[in-house]
Formats: C-alpha cells, structure tokens, sequence
C-alpha cells in the first residue's frame, strides 16, 4: 500500500515496513523499533549474538548450537526487515552487512550522529524551541503540531524537558489574539501540575469558541446589491443620530428604529422625511443653484440622458460602449456600486477585481485546466445566500505571445453569476494594484512586469475581459522581446546577445536592442564593487604617509607564542618594518616604538598613517594621542580594504613568500614567524614597482644593500663550536636548521630541532640545498615548547633598533651571541626554569596588572629610557650601600648564578604613577637544594588577619599606618656561598672575567624571602615584640596593662596600629633607622586593597583592581547583571560544549580568587568556576565571565567596618546538599562577624560525600568550629580575649543535636572521627550551637546561588556598600 507523500512522512512497502530514504531517521528507527519489538527482534538488534568458536572447542554445546541457530534465524529476519525498509540510494550503505545490529550501527552513525553531533543537534532543536512563537494566521492545532514535533526530536536525543517549561513556553508564544486567554489560565490554573496536551485542549476550545462570532471559515464573495442614494438625505437629517426610513429592503448599522426596512440608524428618534428627487435642500446637484430640479437644469448631460451631472463632466465614452454593455444601467440615480450584471449578456469571458472576495471564483468549469472536484465549501454573499463551492482548481491562460501562463487556487463555483478576481489574493500571490485615474494597474513584483492595465466602467467598477477561444492571460502590456531574450538566457548581458545575433551563431533569436531598465534579478546576482582608482597620491619623502595593517590571528602561535603581526609601510620608500603581538591590543604600544624609532632615523615627522577600522586602530588613546601630535588619520570604510591596499598586498606578499619557503623546506607551522622575519628582510633588498631603480632599503637608508650573507631559508647550517664550550676530542661544530636573520648582531638565527637549542652564531658553513630530516625528530618536535621567563620578541627587517626576536645571549662565547635552550619533557638546562614554576615576573603580575603601561622587557630598552636608567642607578646605588656583594675569583666547581633586570611601574590607588622601580634579580630556579640553599619558607600574613586588625581598629577607634621597606630581601643574611655574575652594563672595567659572591640576599634567590623574615623577626625579638603564636606574621608590643602596639608583616610591606601614640611614632623612628623604609603615612593602598579611614569607620574595596581586570579580559565595556551567578544554573565537568582556552580560563578564576578578599558576595561563584581549572569549556567560561559582568556594576562596593556597642563573636555556617553534578559532593559555608563586622568566610566543597542534609551541616559545622577556634586565639593575641562560647548559628536541628549526644548513632556511626572534633568543643563550652531560620542564614549564599532580592538582603547584612 503507497501513501501520498504530502499525507505522511514514509511510504510504505507491500509488507507494511516503512521505507527510509534518508530524511526523518529518528520517525523512521522509532517505528521500526516498535516493529523489531513486536516481533521480539530488539535483543537481538541491541545485543547481537556472538559466532560460534572454531572447531574443536569442547565448551560449544548442542543447546549452544541449537541457540545460535535460533538468533542466526533470528538476525535474518531482523536483516530482512531491515532491507525492506530502506530506499534504493540508502541500501548501498549496507550492502554485505551479515548482522543486523551492525546494519543498525551503521545507519545510526551516519544519520544520527555521534555524540557530538547529537550535541550540535540539540543545540539547534533548542534554539528552535527558544525561537518558536505562534504566526498570527496559524490554528493552535497547527501550532500544536510544531511543538510536539521539536519536543519529541530532543526527547529522542536523550534530553529531557519540564513539562511546566514548556507550557510556560507557549504561553508566552501565542499572539496577541490569545493574551485574555492567557491571563485567564494563568490565574486559574496551577502551571507547575498542568500538562501541555491540557493546555493545547482548553486553547483549542478558546479558539473554537472566537470562531463562533467570525465569518472567516466563509468564503465572502461581496457580491450585493447595494444602492444607497446619498439625495436621500438632507443635511439637516443627516445630522441626527437615527430616523424613520420609509424605503424597504434597505439595511444599514446603528441605533435607530426603522418601520419596514428594520434598518438600525444612529439615533434613536428618527422622523418621517420626504423630498423630491433631484434636489437637495431645494438646489439643483448639476448647477448647484436652487429654484429647480436637476433633471430640469439646462446644464444636465445629453449624451448618456442622466439626470445628476453635467456633460463636462460625463464618464461615458463611445469606444467603451460595448464593454458597458455588460453592465445593468439601474434606472435609479448615483450608484456607489455594481457587482451584478445582466444574465442575458456573455458573462464567461468577463472577470471583475472585487476586494471583498477572498479568493479568486469562477462559473465556468471549461476554463480549469486541473479541477479537484474533492474541495468543497460554501460561500457567503453579501446579501446573505450561501453558495455552495464544487471544486478547486488551476486556470490556465495565454498571453499576447502565445506563452501559458496559470491562475492558482481558483474556486469552481457553478451557481455564481460573475467571474471575480480575488485583490487580496492577488497581494499574497506577489502582485501589486494601484488605482489612479480610473485606471487599475496589476504589476509583477518578482519579475516586474505589468501585467494588466484595467480601466473603471461607467458604473465605477473594473472588468477585464479574458475571452476562452483567445485565452487572454493576466498582461495587457506588451513585454520588450530584447528584455525577454536577457531573461530566457538566463540573463546573459546584451552585448553577448548582440553578438550571436550579429554573427548568426544561433537560428530564432530577433534582433536585440540594448535596455536600460534596471533588471533587479541581476542586481541581485551580478552585483559588484564599483571600480577602485588606478592612481593614487603618492608621498614626496619619508614618512609622509605611512600604511599599517594586522594580519592574524594564527591558528598555530609561533616560537614566543605570539599570533599577530603589525604591518608598517612607509609609502614613499616601501620600507617595511614588522612587530609580533600577542593580542591585537598591543598595536598601540608597538606604534610607539615604531615612530619613536623611524622618526629618529630619518630625521622626518610622520604626518599621515592610513589604517582599516580595527578596534585595535580606533582606540581612544591611539586617536587621541595621534590628534595631540599632529598625526592625520586616514581610515577606511567598512568593508573595503581596498582603501588601504599597499597593506593589504604587502600582506599577502609576504604571507605567500613565508608560505613558500616552509613548505620548499619541509618546516613546521611553529616557525612562521621566522619564516615572515625573513620574508620581510628579503622584500627590503628587493625591487618594487613603486621605486624605480632603487630597493626599499636603498631608498630608506640612501645606501645600496649588501646581499652576499643570503642564505636559503630552512637550509642546513653547521655552526662552530667555541673551544671554551667543548672538550679536547668533542665535535667542533654543530648542526642546525637555518631560520633567519639576526638584526642586533652580525649573525644568522640557527635552530636545533633535537636539543631545542636556538643560537645566533657567525661562523656557520650552510647546506643550502639539504633540509632538516623531521621524520627522525617528530616527538622532539612536539615537544618543543618556550618557558614563561624566556621573552621573545618576534619581528623583522633591517634596523638594527627595532623590538626583535631576540634570545638571551651568553656572555662566555664570542663568536656565538646567543644560546638558549627551549626546554622539553627529556631535557633541563639551568638557564630555564622548571615546569610548575612561574618566573618572578608573572608572580609580580598576580597581584595588580600595569595594562597598558610600556615596561621594557630588556636591558637595552630600558638604558634607551632615562627614567628607567635612574632607577637602575638606584638599584645598584642600594645594592652596593647594603655591602649585598663582593667581586672575587669563581672558585673551581663552583655554578655561577645569572641575573635578570625587571621593570615594574607602580601606580597609587587612584591609578597615578608612584614610581618606577627596577629590580636586579638572580635567576633563582637555577639554584640546586642542598647547595646552594637549604630552608625556603617564609611566613606570611593571611587575609583573616588583615581584616580582623582593621575591624579592631574601626572599634578601638586607631588609625592604621604603613611602612614599606626598601629592598627588604638585601637585609637578609646568606649562610650559604652563592656566586652571581656581574649585573649587564654594570659590569667592572678590566675585570669582566670575575663574579660577585654573595653575603647577604638578592631578589630572586630560593632562600631570600626567609633570610629577611628572620631578620626582621629578630629584630622585633630585639624590641621587646612577641610574636603570636597562630599567626607568625602578627606582632605586639606591651606598655602597662592598657597600651599596646599591633604590627602585621607581609614581606616587605607592614602596617601597624597603636593605642599611644608616642609608641607608634618611637616605633616609626626605630624602623627607618634601622632599615631603609618609605613612610606611607595612614594605610590608603595595601596589597591591592583601598583603604578609607574615617573616627570609627574603616573602608576597604578593590576598585581599581576590578577595572584592571575588566580591561585585562577586555570586559570593560560590558553590561552588568544583578547577581554573579543564575540562580537555576548547574555547572558540571562534560557539558557537551566545546572546550575554552584553559591558560585564559586559570588566569581570570585565579584573579577571581584575590578579589573575594574583599567581596564575600562573588566567594560562592568563584568556588564553583574554580573546581573546572583542568579542562574548561565555553560555558564555564561564560559562567565566569558573568561574574564579571556583576563586578562591572558593583565595582565601587566593599567591605565597611564600624563601631559598635558589641563586640562579640558570631558565627553562621550552612551547606548544600550533593549539589556538585560530578562527584555528588556537598558545599560548605561559613562567616565570622565580630559584632557585626564580617572578618571571615569560607565556600568550599566538602572532601566525602554525605548520605543525608544532617551530615551535610555536621560537617559544615565542624569546619566552622575550627575557624572559630583560630579567631578566638587570634583575638586574645590581639589583648580582644572572648570568655564566653563562641556562638555558631545552624538551620538543621538534627545536627546541632549531633553535637550534644551520640543519638543518631545509626546515621553517623560511618562519619570520619575527626568530624566529631566539634561534640569536645561544644561538651568544653567552647562552641555553642543554636538554631537559625534559613530565611534569617546569611552563609546560604555562600552554599548556593541567589536570587536578586536574597543578595541584596547578604549584602545588607554584611555591610557590602559603596
């Protein structure tokens, strides 16, 4: 049995099994499904059996056989099914499967998809599903289809779906029609219990029940009769509300009582009103004079002997005679309109334009060229008759030419006496009607083409006379042929027309006239860009125009992990310049340096740069600074990088001449940027069209390049081995791979693919025509990596000057500038530091991002700058004041440790530069343990303790001073021997060869930070401090039994309060006598922290550390939301979504992580991103970066401490229960307040998983129990000693009973004991549970996200205010 495709989705074969032919896979294996089970063949399909083993084997028995034999049978049934149910283009696919279930497989696979693309799918289906709303036109029955279909299709994904979503879902997609009916169930129905067959089954009903008072299932047809003679009235009548009107068979609306019409007017008292026809108020219509009638006036018509117009202003034509002859000339006067003709005339071949008929009508069945005679309806005229409709059909026409053309949807209706042609329908069907000057013109849309100019009859209507035997189609213009020959040649232009035409290479084509109408089909298809100038302005010297463009970002980071380079082109040299970036945004700082750089060389001011519309180029900054220096911006417009195509094409030249030369050599991805480096070194000696005779560098450096060291890129270089760096018999050279050019030194780049290595060397002896075997190095290759610390800085071209690539050099060979290890999972080498550890730089970033400040990177970048030599002066001027070193002989056996100088620029809390500090450091990770160091721990502060010492001062009313100590680790003592060179341009004339030894600490060094700790302790020891005992970095000085002094060490950095003020200022003076400190007076900016003090009121935020980090993760600019974290989101680690950058991903949770310090209303957000570090994906990324966005409008919110009247210790501790998704586990909260300043909290999820939410909170309140403990002793330390128990607040009943007495045994015998540390504190009184509303918990915020209203109430509570 076949179905029509239209009814159903397969057809069918003769055995009732449905035929897939690779559309609806999931209906199609749903319904063969049910057939496999019907037949108990779905085992067998999920399962399959397994063939018996070889011969010999004793194990296979005759039930095995007997069995296999059964699922042999079986399989071939399923097999048989499964053929019978796929098409003929699908049966290849599995042709010579001998298995059902692999057939299955194999279908499966390819038309569902793996995993990832059933992930794919149902991101689709659910943007769909999020996209679906109801069309104006659509039945809920339609509706109700379309919503079934996409539920179904993610359900049979596997995904799940609410069924009080998805009604709340259609609610809001129905349309406006349907808003009552929404209110209505809304209110009277339980959403979270009602199914969506209910609600589909009550909209059903509600839209049954609007379709009662509708005409619309009623195909309207108006085809009345109407006469209404507008003399009927006067003006006085005419202007009451209603009246008795004495004429029968008259309907009209409104409120009055008619006699015999029963006609309802607009008032409600009419009266009886007579007058004689022709007149209005007793004057004439024609000449608008009184005293007669209008069929009296001399100025009545005489030629169509009507008596209500002049013959001026007659419509009667005599050329339209026999069209009007169609028409009934009613005897009465002033017809608005006609719809009925006489039956005695020929009404077939006339049609009418009717806009109150729905669809197009027809008596004639002999004019349909396809008639379903199966559609039936009924259609409603306008004096109330239903006719009834046979048949719908298609009409078909000829057009002028001879060409067929079809009239679609045209209703059969045999008792109609008129052929009406539906308006609105023609509107749907593309067309457009204007009425002009008794004219009605029917004009083509898509094509446009007029298709019918149809002229109004004297009685006001619009027949188009469409004889049968000349079939007259809907066009009454005639079609320019040379118009209709573009278009059959599928609009070909008219000169290739002319030129067959003129040639005779075809037989039929007529002459061809050029048209120069506009053809909106190859508007759309051919349309191009306008033509862009030949010629352009040129510049008349150096830097008068200078082009610059980014290319990137590449899929594959080079050797220093950069994946941009900046394009600068001086437009009358063509000399190029190219600079390496990591993002985009560095083009403003490399601009600098580029002018700073061309400028100076050739002695010329850069007047105009010529760049697209990048973001990286529109920067504010970059536009202002350009504006304040007299630079011209010239900027293209949008998509046309045509206007700036010196760029674009030095671009691509060099794109391809660096594609040429890795892939002639073989060469990975990884050396593009070399490969551009020399690209663009080459261009530079190369001629160029823009000029003559000479090369970009001759016209830039007004000397003639020298090209004899060129040398093949990617070839084999051997490189010398200086005697200093080998033994007696070891090999003196080295083999290498050639990758460029050296622009600091007169050298080649060289690079080792098996140890890594990468040199700049002089004596090298090249195999220009070999190239490097990577087949024998793969796994060295990929395991090439670049150490944080090792600083690359790609870039190419001639300058000696520019920021290049440059690797660090070693000082004890001569002939070999550089030699730099790219460390591997198989190699080490001192000068690198290990994996897991970070260099000192990247440790100096964590705490507070100098974004956009130009810190140099190298020593002779810095020497360039003098605000940068002046602090190194400082440095060394310190160094040596402190007798850190002495110069001696390197003892024999002994490892020389390198140094590094960073730059830092310091910045005060409002954003202002404090200074700029250079730091000598030593390269610490070369040092080895038992050698040259033994201890390196050092304590320091935590941020409990900074707070808890701020809230006290707030109490006790102190201010809170800061010190910093300068070059606070060359105060420390060395007990080991350690031996550093001489610092680079610092170095002893004479006396290079010798090195430094240490006696006291340098930056850098694994032991420095505990050399100044135990300074400093020794010194407070001295001075009569005691050093707390659970809190090494907290110090405090005694004066009689009220008088006391409060330091806190972090480092180098201290603060410290005092209840006598000559304490504090002795303190002062004792601190900077012995030590080098800066006096920062009243703690302002502390560790990122900012600082306000105020009698009684303390104030601390991280503002401008939050909009450092918005601009670090260019989140500057985004819009804030109310709360860090949906309230209804669940995060876990296989999302189905694509994984993020992870490197990105750590850096923005770590910095997260410092910013909950201040902001206990992120800690819960942040604990929950940070539990994904391994491998994020994009939603984790995008839950992160909506904290973010709550940090965008909170970012002047902090933390504010106060006096009060109480004092004591509270605590608050809550927990979910197996919120995480992955492991089941619980999360922990808890927060201290002293009074009711918040000092301490905690999120953490919890490292065994609970069998119950009273365990959950046992847990929680056992680590609560511990942090209350510590804060007690903390306290007492700092002269606050709490007598009384430690109040911590619970909301679960059963585990505050927990803690009193072992009841439940049977639900927490299986805890771990050291849970139970808090029943001995609670039994010692030092603990004290009580009971709290979970509406009154302010640490379930920091278990669980919240909502708007239940941040705003933590917030309240904890005092986070502005």
């Amino acid at each position: 049995m076949d179905a029509k495709s239209g009814d159903v989705l397969f057809s069918y074969s003769t055995n009732q099994v449905p035929i897939f032919n690779g559309e609806h896979y999931d209906y199609w294996s749903s319904q063969l499904m049910t057939i496999f089970i019907s037949q108990d063949l779905w085992d067998l399909i999920e399962d399959g059996f397994q063939d018996p083993p070889g011969t010999g084997n004793s194990s296979w028995t005759d039930e095995n056989q007997k069995e296999y034999k059964e699922k042999l049978k079986k399989n071939a049934t399923a097999l048989r099914i499964i053929h019978h149910g796929v098409s003929k283009s699908i049966y290849p696919r599995i042709f010579g499967v001998k298995k059902a279930k692999d057939a299955w497989e194999i279908l499966q696979k390819e038309f569902q998809g793996s995993k990832k693309a059933i992930s794919v799918k149902l991101q689709n289906l659910w943007r769909d599903f999020d996209n679906l709303t109801m069309k104006e036109t659509e039945s809920v029955k339609d509706f109700n289809s379309r919503v079934a279909e996409i539920v179904n299709q993610i359900k049979s994904y596997g995904d799940t779906i609410q069924e009080q979503k998805l009604v709340e879902k259609i609610l809001r997609s129905l349309p406006q029609k349907f808003d009552h009916v929404v209110a209505a169930i809304e209110e009277s129905k339980d959403l979270s219990v009602l199914t969506m067959y209910e609600l589909m089954g009550s909209l059903e009903a509600h839209e049954g029940r609007m379709s009662r008072f509708s005409s619309q299932p009623l195909e309207q047809a108006f085809q009345s009769k109407l006469n209404v003679s507008h003399n009927e009235f006067s003006k006085e009548e005419q202007g009451k509300r209603g009246g008795n009107y004495q004429k029968k068979g008259q309907y009209g609306k409104g409120r009055g009582n008619f006699k015999e019409g029963q006609n309802r007017g607009r008032g409600r008292n009419g009266e009886k009103y007579q007058q004689k026809p022709g007149t209005s108020s007793g004057q004439c219509f024609i000449c608008k004079k009184p005293g007669h009638e209008s069929r009296e006036c001399r100025f009545r018509c005489t030629r169509c002997k009507i008596p209500n117009h002049s013959k001026r202003d007659c419509w009667y034509q005599d050329k339209q005679e026999k069209n009007d002859a169609n028409f009934v000339k009613d005897s009465q006067e002033n017809q608005l309109f006609y719809s009925c003709l006489n039956a005695l005339h020929e009404t077939q071949d006339t049609w009418f334009l009717d806009s109150g008929c729905s669809s197009h009508m027809t008596m004639n069945s002999k004019s349909f060229v396809e008639l379903d005679r199966s559609y039936t309806s009924v259609v409603k005229l306008g004096d109330g008759k239903l006719k009834k409709v046979e048949g719908k059909g298609t009409i078909a026409v000829h057009t002028e030419e001879g060409n067929q053309k079809f009239i679609h949807d045209v209703l059969y209706v045999p008792s109609l006496s008129q052929n009406l042609l539906s308006v609105g329908q023609l509107l749907r069907k593309g067309y457009s009607l204007y009425f002009d000057d008794g004219v009605c013109t029917v004009y083509d849309k898509k094509n446009k083409l007029t298709v019918a100019k149809v002229g109004m009859s004297q009685n006001n209507v619009f027949p188009l006379s469409m004889p049968l035997h000349e079939k007259i189609s809907l066009k009454s213009e005639v079609v320019d042929e040379s118009h209709l020959w573009h278009l059959r040649y599928g609009h070909l232009n008219y000169q290739g027309l002319q030129l067959l035409k003129q040639r005779n290479m075809v037989v039929g084509l007529p002459s061809i006239q050029k048209n120069d109408n506009v053809c909106e089909g190859c508007i759309y298809g051919k349309m191009h860009r306008l033509p862009f100038p030949k010629t352009a302005w040129r510049a008349r010297a150096p830097l008068e125009l200078v082009h610059a463009d980014i290319c990137g970002p590449t899929r594959t980071p080079s050797l220093s992990n950069k994946r941009y380079f900046l394009l600068f082109v001086d437009d009358y040299t063509r000399m190029m310049w190219i600079y390496f970036l990591d993002q985009k945004s560095e083009a403003f700082s490399f601009f600098l340096q580029f002018k700073a750089l061309v400028e100076r060389q050739s002695g010329h001011q850069m007047k105009i740069l010529r760049t697209d519309r990048g973001g990286e180029f529109i920067y504010k900054p970059f536009m202002q600074y350009c504006k304040e220096n007299g630079i011209q911006r010239q900027l293209t417009v949008r998509r046309t990088p045509q206007q700036n195509g010196v760029a674009e094409r030095k671009n691509r030249t060099i794109e391809e001449m660096a594609r040429s030369m890795l892939k002639g050599k073989g060469l990975p991805n990884m050396l593009w940027a070399e490969a551009v480096n020399t690209a663009a070194y080459i261009l530079n000696r190369s001629p160029t069209k823009a000029v003559r005779n000479k090369t970009p560098f001759e016209a830039w450096h007004k000397r003639k390049p020298m090209v004899n060291q060129l040398k093949v890129f990617g070839c084999i270089a051997y490189a010398h081995i200086p005697s200093q760096e080998r033994e007696k018999f070891d090999e003196k050279g080295e083999k290498y791979i050639f990758i460029g050019y050296s622009d600091e030194s007169k050298g080649f780049r060289l690079l080792n693919p098996k140890t890594n290595k990468l040199v700049i060397a002089r004596d090298v002896i090249f195999d220009e025509l070999a190239a490097w075997q990577w087949e024998e190095n793969v796994q060295e290759s990929k395991n090439l990596e670049v150490p944080a610390s090792l600083d690359f800085q790609d870039k190419s071209n001639s300058l000696p000057s520019m920021n290049s690539e440059e690797a660090p050099r070693a000082t004890s060979s001569p002939t070999r500038s550089s030699s730099t290890v790219l460390p591997n999972a198989d190699t080490y080498d001192s000068n690198s530091p290990p994996r897991k550890f970070r260099s000192l730089s990247d440790i100096y970033q964590s705490c507070e991002f100098a974004l956009f400040a130009s810190e140099p990177q190298t020593f002779e970048d810095a020497a360039k700058e003098n605000v940068w030599a002046k602090a190194m002066d400082e440095e060394i001027a310190s160094i040596e004041k402190n007798q850190t070193w002495e110069l001696v002989d390197l003892p024999n056996g002994r490892d020389v440790i390198g140094l590094k100088w960073i730059y830092k620029t310091k910045y005060n809390e409002d954003g202002s530069i404090q200074k700029h500090k250079a730091r000598l450091v030593a390269k610490g990770y070369s040092q080895q343990p038992g050698v040259d160091f033994h201890e390196t721990f050092a304590p320091v502060v935590r941020m409990e303790t900074i707070r808890t010492f701020l809230a006290l001062a707030a109490q006790m009313e102190l201010e809170v001073f800061q010190l910093d100590v300068k070059s606070a680790f060359l105060n420390g003592d060395l007990e080991e021997e350690v031996y550093i060179e001489q610092p680079k341009g610092y170095m002893k004339k004479g006396k290079e060869d010798k090195v430094y030894r240490l006696c006291k600490a340098l930056y850098g060094l694994k032991q420095a930070p505990r050399a100044w700790n135990s300074k400093i302790d020794g010194y407070f020891r001295q001075n009569g401090f005691q050093r707390s005992i659970c809190e090494p970095s907290l110090y405090v000085k005694r004066e009689g039994t009220r008088d006391f002094l409060v330091i806190c060490l972090y480092v180098d950095d201290l603060i410290y309060m005092g209840t006598n003020r000559k304490m504090v200022e002795d303190f002062k003076k004792a601190m900077m006598k012995e030590f080098e400190m800066t006096d920062l007076g009243l703690m302002k900016y502390f560790l990122g922290f900012q600082v306000r003090q105020s009698t009684g009121e303390v104030f601390i935020c991280q503002e401008k550390y939050i909009e450092d980090l918005l601009k670090k993760f260019h989140m500057a600019a985004c819009k804030p939301v109310s709360t860090p974290m949906s309230s209804n989101e669940k995060l876990q680690q296989e999302d189905a979504t694509e994984k993020a950058d992870a490197k990105t991903y750590r850096s923005l949770v770590g910095s997260l992580i410092y910013l909950t310090n201040t902001r206990p209303d992120i800690v819960h957000s942040v604990s929950l991103i940070s539990r994904f570090m391994n491998q994020p994906s994009k939603l984790h990324y995008a839950a992160a970066k909506r904290v973010l966005r709550y940090l965008q409008g909170t970012k002047k919110q902090g933390i504010l401490y106060k006096k009060e009247n109480g004092n004591n210790l509270v605590g608050f501790t809550d927990s979910d229960w197996a919120g995480s998704l992955d492991d089941r586990k619980s999360t922990s909260g808890y927060i201290f307040c002293l009074g009711s300043n918040v000092i301490a909290w905690s999120s953490k999820k919890q490292k065994t998983v609970a069998l119950s939410s009273a365990e959950v909170e046992y847990i929680a309140a056992t680590d609560a129990a511990c942090e209350a403990i510590w804060l007690r002793r903390l306290l007492s330390d700092l002269q606050q000693k709490i007598e009384e128990p430690i109040v911590i607040c619970c909301d679960n009943m059963s585990a505050i009973a927990m803690t009193k007495n072992p009841v439940f045994h049977a639900r927490t015998k299986h805890i771990e004991l050291r849970h139970h540390f808090i029943r001995d504190l609670v039994g010692e009184g030092e603990i004290q549970l009580q009971f709290v509303s979970t509406n009154d918990q302010p640490a379930d915020v920091l278990t669980k996200a919240a909502t708007v209203d239940r941040m705003e109430w933590f917030k309240k509570q904890l005092k986070i205010t502005n």
